[in-house]
């Protein structure tokens, strides 16, 4: 089956009192009950619209498939996009970082906008952005030239 805006309509022409009392009781719902119940309820009455409406539970699973492919897609490009100003982060702040040698044999570097974690000779440090973890990155090419800077100028 596939959604398209004729099917729709015609289903919305057919059945418009039962769609009408499915949005009162949304709204209903959304503003007496106060718990995590009234999100159960308010899917329940939406899959049971959408089911009732001709369309599966296979056909909202193929939905959800797709939803969750595109919003995986958008938070690659974002984690790409925040990747490439935490580097630029780097090359303009590294003169501004202060190295911290850890009891525990760790260091760690600070700036602004950034803070890098890491053991000397791991070839790996462990990235924040702007208080927000980025992850363990390998110790090459910018985020290395970061690190030999700020250890350069904290001695």
């Amino acid at each position: 089956m596939n959604f398209n805006a004729d099917a729709w309509i015609q289903f919305l022409k057919e059945n418009w009192v039962i769609v009408a009392i499915a949005i009162v009781a949304i709204f209903v719902i959304m503003k007496v009950v106060k718990t995590i119940l009234k999100w159960v309820l308010v899917a329940i009455i939406i899959i049971a619209i959408l089911t009732y409406g001709g369309y599966s539970i296979d056909d909202i699973g193929e939905i959800r498939d797709k939803v969750t492919d595109e919003l995986g897609a958008i938070g690659d490009k974002v984690s790409a996009e925040v990747k490439d100003q935490a580097i630029k982060a780097m090359a303009g702040e590294a003169g501004e970082a202060t190295y911290v040698n850890n009891e525990d044999g760790t260091y760690s570097i600070k700036t602004t906008n950034l803070e890098l974690k890491g053991t000397p000779n791991s070839g790996e440090v462990t990235v924040s952005f702007r208080g927000a973890p980025l992850g363990t990155w390998k110790m090459e090419g910018a985020v290395r030239d970061f690190v030999v800077q700020a250890r350069a100028a904290a001695n």
